[in-house]
């Protein structure tokens, strides 16, 4: 029996026109192949986008600082700025405010965590003292090195032999002695991010900023193997977070024009209903509009969910069975247009540039997670804002400001039965006056918000129960246990031709573009048997 026809072909169609699925379908069009990219939201880029939310403002719908993709070399390898990618650097890229009065502890200078190290430790100790400013100079020298490791592993499909190749540098000998002690590292990266601070700093102050920087891969900084999340600011030092001009979606419409350079197709608004699979393996897809598109290669760069679905009957056990944990929602995200950007008392313009910490004590972190595990909103929100008009007039025009304040462990669900519909308004709020709390003033020059509850970002941007990771980030959801051992490789075992990529995959989620590249990657090495077979054919003929 022959499959029925399809009304156009492609050699590889990938699901999804997120930053992931994109980068994937760059590499594969780079090598030579067509490819098709069928999306079926109208707006491309997924959770790195951005619209026009009010008359001439610019607002960000997912991400708005890219952090791990401007470490990873995709931006470069793809050219991106030569399709129109330019990023303004967030420097300094974090800002924690001092204790307001009435907090336990003494009102103080702001801390502020620029990519000069120097000034960096500079603000450390006029805000907490000499020993904590040291302490984070050697912080950072000795876990830089440990986090380009991860970035190195985040790089590579999480295979043992991968990681060990991203960290053997850490022990290798020198002078006859390992550089790291292989048990002080098991120690350091099995941890959790507040033993680690614990260690290290005695300011309350910086471990909480620290924390809540770390904290925003989602798992709560006591949790085992977060350290590595703290860590990743030694980082920042050299390359710091970025956000390109004009909004998030400046990557992905980059991405496009590079694949659309190398002859490349993408397709909004009319995305993927279902796989086509003929004699046990994928042989295409059909759109919602019913088009058939032929193709021996599928890159599914949607939710893991979402793939089990398309694949409907045809989905092979280890697909059809996965269940990773997805949680109960992440966060809440306000997008408030406003008069004037957050202005904090002893602080400047430099407090605006990258991302503010609006947090002086991790049990600020500790009650919202615990809220959030009894399945209520938090009775102290902790917000993070971003005021990025301020360094960008292309979101706003002259005289408004876009500030996005993330509101994070808001559950998807609640244990009171109550609905999100009607909690929105009084939640943004609570997130706005807890800004202004830090920032007086800051309350009064709202005039509009946009208010992403957990439910709305499942709707808007396809994330079930509103997690922005997909699958949560805990450290029994990562490397070769995402999203699950069997299918950690990329592959769909038991249904050839089909692969996965995005934030259900390895390395997870944020902007990294990882996923995308490592799955484009193993589409390639499997290609390349077959390639040598036909040319051996065609050498004979």
């Amino acid at each position: 029996m022959t499959p029925p026809a399809a009304e156009s072909s492609a050699d590889v169609v990938v699901i999804g026109s997120g930053h992931n699925g994109l980068v994937a379908a760059c590499y594969l069009a780079r090598a030579g192949l067509r490819v098709e990219v069928v999306e079926s939201d109208t707006v491309l880029g997924g959770a790195v986008s951005t619209v026009e939310r009010w008359p001439g403002v610019r607002v960000d719908r997912g991400s708005s600082a890219h952090v791990i993709i401007r470490h990873s070399g995709i931006t470069e390898e793809l050219e991106l700025a030569a399709h129109g990618l330019r990023y303004v650097d967030c420097d300094p890229w974090g800002f924690a405010p001092a204790p307001v009065p009435g907090d336990d502890g003494p009102d103080g200078r702001p801390l502020v965590f620029s990519v000069d190290l120097d000034a960096t430790c500079a603000s450390i100790e006029a805000a907490c003292g000499a020993d904590d400013a040291a302490a984070y100079r050697r912080f950072v020298e000795v876990w830089a090195p440990r986090s380009r490791a991860v970035v190195d592993s985040f790089g590579r499909r999480p295979s043992a032999g991968g990681l060990a190749r991203a960290f053997w540098p850490l022990g290798a000998p020198r002078d006859g002695r390992p550089r790291t002690p292989g048990g002080e590292l098991a120690v350091d990266f099995l941890g959790s991010g507040d033993a680690l601070l614990d260690r290290w700093f005695t300011s309350e102050r910086l471990k909480a900023a620290l924390a809540w920087f770390g904290a925003q891969s989602g798992p709560p900084m006591s949790e085992p193997g977060t350290a590595a999340m703290v860590g990743w600011v030694a980082l920042l030092h050299d390359v710091p977070p970025g956000h390109p001009v004009g909004g998030s979606g400046g990557l992905t419409q980059a991405l496009r024009r590079r694949l659309e350079a190398d002859g490349g197709r993408v397709v909004l608004g009319d995305g993927a209903a279902r796989l086509l699979v003929h004699g046990g393996r994928v042989t295409g897809v059909e759109t919602t509009s019913g088009r058939r598109i032929a193709a021996g290669t599928v890159v599914a760069a949607c939710h893991l969910g979402v793939t089990r679905a398309l694949a409907g009957d045809a989905a092979p056990p280890a697909l059809a069975e996965a269940d990773p944990p997805i949680g109960n929602g992440f966060g809440l995200v306000v997008r408030a247009l406003t008069d004037a950007p957050p202005s904090y008392p002893g602080a400047g313009p430099e407090s605006l540039q990258g991302l503010q910490l609006l947090c002086t004590d991790r049990g600020q972190l500790a009650a919202a997670h615990g809220d959030w595990g009894a399945g209520r909103v938090p009775r102290e929100p902790v917000p993070l804002a971003m005021s990025f008009s301020a360094s960008d007039a292309t979101l706003a025009p002259a005289g408004q400001h876009v500030v996005t304040i993330w509101g994070q462990w808001y559950p998807y669900a609640l244990a009171d039965g109550a609905d999100w519909t009607d909690l929105a308004e009084t939640e943004a709020r609570r997130l706005v006056d807890a800004v202004d709390r830090y920032a007086p003033g800051f309350a009064a020059s709202v005039r509009e918000t946009y208010v992403q509850t957990p439910l709305l970002l499942e709707q808007e941007l396809g994330l079930p129960r509103g997690n922005v990771m997909h699958v949560e980030m805990g450290l029994a959801s990562m490397f070769g246990f995402r999203p699950t051992p069997a299918l950690s490789g990329y592959r769909v075992p038991g249904l050839p031709g089909l692969y996965l990529a995005g934030a259900s995959t390895h390395p997870g989620g944020g902007v990294s573009g990882n996923s995308g590249r490592s799955a484009a990657r193993v589409v390639l090495a499997d290609r390349r048997p077959v390639a040598r077979a036909l040319r051996r054919i065609r050498s004979r003929a």
